[in-house]
This record gives C-alpha cells, sequence and structure tokens, in this order.
C-alpha cells in the first residue's frame, strides 16, 4: 500500500481528495494546524500529523515515507486585511511543502496551485495554460497575487530537478464547503434570498469530485514543470444562478446590478470593514475581479491526463444537497433540496 501526504485535507478540495485516496486504496497522512477544525475528516482512516506550512519538522515527519505528495493547502480569502500572513502560508509554505516532499524522495509533489494564477482574456474566450500574467503587479487581489508567485516559486523549483506538477482548479462546487468558500458562498446567498441581483460576469463552475480526480490523475500521469487547468463548465453568473433556482424551487434573479452600482457599493462596503473590522459583504476586490469573464480551458487535462468533468449541474445539485443538508439554507429551499435524486 503506497502512503500519501496531502497538505489542507482538512479543507474544502483536500477532504473530496482525501476521500477519493482512500476509496484507491493510499495510506494517507494529513496535515492539520494544532486544535484546527477536523470535522472534514472525521471517522476517516487518516494518520494526523500535527504542524503547519511554516514548519519544516512538520512537513519532513509527514512527508516521510511518501510516495506522492498533494499539496492542497492556502489561505484562501477574497477579502484579507493584512496579506502579509497570506503571503507566508501561500508562498512560503508552497516552498517548504516542495523541499520537504523533494528531500523525502517523493516521486511527485502536485501542487494545487489556481485559475487565480492563469491570465484571463479580454475577450471573454477562455484562458488555457499558455496564459500568463506579466507579474504579481499586473493582478487584482492579494490572494490571486499570492497563487500567482507560490506557483512560480514551485515552478521554479521544478526547473531545478524538484519533482512537481501543477493544477489549476476553477471554482469548484460541492460537498464538505464547510467554511463556505467564496464559491459557495454563491450558493448559500442566493438559496437564502440574499442575492436577488447578478452582475455581468462569467466563471468556470467544476464538480469538487473531479478536482480531486484531477490531482490523482496529474501524480499519475503529469508531466513534470507542467501545469494543468481542472475545469468544468463556463457559465455566466446570471445562467449559474439560474440552474441553482432550477435545482433548488428558489425564485430566478430578479435583474443585473450595473458594475458601477456594484463597484461603489463595495469600495464603501470594504472601507467600512478595514475601519470598524468584520469582512465586508461584497469585498471590493472581489468585484474588481467580477468585471472578467473568468472562463477557462481544460482541453490539455483531458488530452495527458485524461481528466473528464461532469456537468455544472450535477455539481451544484450537490452543493444545494450539501449546504441545505447542514443547515446553511433553510425553508423552502432546504425543503425542495431533500426531493434532489443522489448523485
Amino acid at each position: 500500500m503506497d502512503t500519501v501526504f496531502v497538505t489542507g485535507g482538512t479543507g474544502f478540495v483536500g477532504a473530496n481528495l482525501v476521500r477519493l485516496l482512500l476509496d484507491k486504496g493510499f495510506k494517507v497522512k494529513a496535515l492539520a494546524r494544532p486544535g484546527s477544525n477536523r470535522k472534514n475528516l472525521a471517522g476517516l482512516d487518516v494518520d494526523i500529523v500535527e504542524g503547519d506550512l511554516l514548519s519544516p519538522e512538520s512537513l519532513a515527519r509527514g512527508a516521510a515515507g511518501a510516495r506522492y505528495v498533494f499539496h492542497v493547502a492556502a489561505d484562501y480569502r477574497v477579502w484579507v486585511p493584512k496579506p502579509e500572513k497570506m503571503l507566508a502560508a501561500n508562498v512560503q509554505g508552497s516552498i517548504n511543502v516542495v523541499e520537504a516532499a523533494a528531500k523525502a524522495g517523493a516521486e511527485r509533489v502536485v501542487h494545487c496551485s489556481s485559475v487565480a494564477a492563469v491570465k484571463v482574456r479580454a475577450d471573454k474566450t477562455p484562458a488555457d495554460e499558455s496564459s500568463h500574467y506579466p507579474g504579481p503587479e499586473t493582478i487584482v487581489g492579494a490572494y490571486k497575487k499570492s497563487k500567482f508567485l507560490a506557483e512560480n516559486a514551485v515552478l521554479d523549483l521544478a526547473a531545478k530537478g524538484r519533482p512537481v506538477v501543477v493544477v489549476n482548479p476553477a471554482a469548484p462546487i460541492g460537498a464538505y464547503d464547510v467554511k463556505p468558500t467564496p464559491t459557495g458562498k454563491i450558493v448559500v446567498d442566493f438559496l437564502s434570498g440574499r442575492m436577488p441581483s447578478y452582475i455581468d460576469t462569467g466563471l468556470n463552475i467544476v464538480a469538487v469530485k473531479d478536482v480531486a480526480q484531477g490531482h490523482l490523475l496529474a501524480a499519475l500521469k503529469g508531466r513534470v514543470g507542467e501545469r494543468y487547468i481542472l475545469g468544468g463548465e463556463n457559465l455566466t453568473l446570471k445562467d449559474i444562478l439560474l440552474l441553482i433556482a432550477k435545482i433548488s424551487g428558489a425564485k430566478p434573479p430578479k435583474f443585473k446590478t450595473p458594475y458601477a452600482v456594484a463597484y461603489a457599493f463595495a469600495a464603501i462596503d470594504s472601507a467600512r470593514a478595514g475601519i470598524f473590522g468584520g469582512e465586508p459583504l461584497a469585498p471590493l476586490d472581489a468585484v474588481r475581479m467580477a468585471k472578467h469573464y473568468m472562463w477557462f480551458d481544460s482541453s490539455k487535462a483531458k488530452r495527458e491526463l485524461g481528466y473528464s468533468p461532469r456537468p455544472a449541474e450535477e455539481a451544484l445539485k450537490e452543493a444545494v444537497r450539501y449546504f441545505t443538508d447542514h443547515s446553511y439554507v433553510k425553508g423552502r429551499a432546504a425543503a425542495a433540496a431533500q426531493d434532489l435524486t443522489p448523485a
């Protein structure tokens, strides 16, 4: 039985990856911070390695004896008042994981980057792995900058001989999204009646189970030093909300909010949060990013890895079911979700 080491196993993508790896017969070790919420790993046969991304000693313990190392952990927040900790975790943490894995003799290190590190195209055509930002100064938001810098850092290590393969998930959706993530929050907010309108933007929606499968395929078939977009279906935000309405029985979105109005509200709300604390309802960086259609092309992963994502509607059904079953959503939407056919 081969051993694997997973960082971020307590999180959304990581929890789905851990379950896939266990189903495939791997022995799984998972990094978890002392005192962290381990609800997503409850009842699973997983060896917990206590530590964090900035502790090389704990990473060495985790990587020891692992054939594959999956680095999925990240500080994922669209809005952050002070980005220094995020940069340290996402950039230096990624370097630490790769170096620990290489020293332990891992056959492959799969680094979970993001489509945030892939430059979107102004003409709304889907971007692929050949699309690069010229530098961090051209990127909106601390999270996107951190993922760009982390990806560049690990690809530099790959050029120096570390066995790194990069995957770039799009907007995953599905079960075990406990926080929830910004994409999951769209589903929760819409079902809860807190999102009656939409802005003109687009996302690539992908089932989180397919993202997990893509990580394993990258370990087995990925080429060192390459990156692979793990996407699903390109949809406008309006079409995403219409699908959620169809699935759940919720009311369709009523109207489109002009970008200028959304920007003005987000600017005021983010300024308020910066002064008085708390998280803004509409982070300014999120609205600035939404000005571009975040559409992507997964052809390379399909061609080289055998990656095969399911339709977005299936992923959204699973997300609606998870959020209603776990009381993120109540009322009529929750009752309708009980009737959904199991995925």
